[in-house]
């Protein structure tokens, strides 16, 4: 049996869904099981309540474990007879770095080193960027066709969730990814300028991007789940990433046999959202 964390979530829905047209035995665990739209087959059951007896291998959404306690949750994982654990990180993570350069990567090295910790098999995947971080513009393209926002040319090569998915699927189901840590991007560099336009291109109209102070940025990002030390580090990545392209990773494709998702294709599946 396979147990997701996050199960309704961005990534954790696709981790179900692949998992399930696999033909696994599934337990998706979220907030309100009642509420979750899950393919038929799979069960549900609340994050909080831990239901890992029977489980041979976990995925671990760091939101979710952070909510309920690493040492409660890994303890119970390991109790409960549950042999391999995959973890969706970060790209953030830098190896060769003791302390990590940034507060992002810091706490998902420290998680990365909790589940070594505890002797089960492990896979880390770490994708880079979320294609799904541009729906923090849904409201402003609600409202308008102008979307505001910091370092209009920094470049990500964001990925779809449903390729994070995939891959997290595949090294639950197989060995091939066992004590690895692949490093996920999606397959073309973009600027938040060119990330709009698509949009844009999505939903029938034409929008753009206008580039705000780092000041005033910084004091709308701040708040929320983002503590100043987070939004200090995005913002310094923004800056260093204006007119760089950044590298494509091969590992989806390796991994899944095809290319990864396009941010146009993101853009076609989550134009309602944008509506």
């Amino acid at each position: 049996m396979f147990v997701v964390t996050g199960a309704t979530g961005n990534v954790g829905s696709h981790v179900v869904k692949y998992l399930a047209d696999a033909g696994a035995e599934v337990l998706a665990l979220t907030r309100d099981p009642e509420a979750a739209r899950l393919p038929a087959g799979v069960r549900a059951a609340r994050t909080d309540e831990l239901p890992l007896e029977g489980a041979t291998a976990l995925f671990l959404n760091p939101a979710v474990v952070w909510q309920v306690g690493p040492e409660k949750l890994l303890e119970r994982a390991k109790s409960s007879g549950v042999r391999r654990i995959v973890m969706l990180s970060s790209s953030s993570v830098l190896d060769d770095a003791d302390p990590q350069r940034n507060p992002i990567g810091a706490r998902h090295r420290a998680l990365e080193d909790e589940v070594k910790a505890t002797g089960l098999e492990w896979t880390f995947v770490r994708p880079g960027g979320f294609a799904a971080n541009a729906l923090q513009w849904a409201d402003q393209i609600k409202a308008g066709d102008v979307v505001y926002g910091p370092y209009a040319r920094a470049q990500m090569a964001l990925i779809h969730e449903a390729d994070m998915g995939e891959v997290a699927a595949r090294a639950l189901l197989t060995d091939d990814l066992v004590g690895k840590a692949p490093e996920l991007t999606g397959p073309e560099s973009l600027s938040f300028a060119d990330q709009v336009r698509i949009i844009g291109e999505a939903v029938g109209r034409p929008l753009r991007y206008e580039e705000i102070p780092h000041e005033t940025a910084r004091e709308q990002m701040v708040g929320g789940f983002l503590t100043p030390d987070m939004a200090d580090s995005l913002l310094r990545v923004y800056a260093e990433l204006v007119d760089r392209s950044q590298a494509i990773s091969p590992e989806v494709e390796r991994i899944t046999g095809h290319p990864g998702r396009t941010f146009a294709q993101w853009a076609a599946d989550h134009a309602a959202d944008f509506s």
